[in-house]
């Protein structure tokens, strides 16, 4: 149960239908880390731009890449919500289950190119200690021919997940009843 009141769908006047009414029409429905924001909808489509910015816009790095990483973020985090809903867009492009499970569990035991393998360590060890020196890091990935821009993306995606994790573990999201399946990718 959330820890602040929120708006329901079916509630929702004004902008905040506005918003809804948008997001249900261009995901295919209505997020808790959405509804989380409903006293501050302008919080919403703020979130929401930010976060088609660095997850859909043109990028150096895949999809794939970028829901890998929101998935060892918030596996980092323990953050359930999120590992279950970027598993899940995750798997739309990985399609193995299995493989998406070990990513949760231990990343390091994957059979996955050198490039992913350096962004999943990164995510985990910024997310886990923040203060991390990252030189070490941004070198390996030069050398594997990742370019400024696929690394300032990478830092994105990390920094926002963190971000969305202690939004959802503070203020209490809980999973939607359908196990949060079903959005538009």
């Amino acid at each position: 149960m959330p820890h602040i009141k929120v708006i329901e769908h079916n509630e929702a006047e004004g902008d905040l239908k506005v918003i809804y009414d948008d997001l249900v029409a261009k995901r295919g429905k209505l997020a808790e880390v959405h509804k989380i924001q409903s006293l501050n909808p302008d919080s919403i489509v703020k979130h929401m731009d930010f976060y088609m910015s660095i997850m859909y816009s043109k990028s150096p790095l895949s999809r794939a890449q970028r829901e890998m990483i929101a998935v060892v973020v918030s596996a980092a985090n323990n953050c359930k919500y999120c590992q279950i809903h970027h598993a899940e867009a995750l798997n739309h492009y990985w399609k193995d289950q299995k493989k998406i499970d070990q990513l949760k569990r231990d990343f390091s035991k994957l059979d996955i190119t050198g490039v992913d393998m350096l962004l999943c360590d990164m995510a985990w060890q910024l997310t886990r200690l923040p203060s991390l020196p990252t030189e070490t890091f941004i070198s390996k990935m030069k050398e594997l021919g990742l370019e400024d821009r696929a690394i300032l993306d990478a830092i994105l995606v990390i920094a926002y997940f963190n971000f969305v994790n202690r939004m959802v573990l503070g203020l209490g999201v809980e999973l939607e009843q359908d196990k949060g399946t079903g959005y538009k990718y």
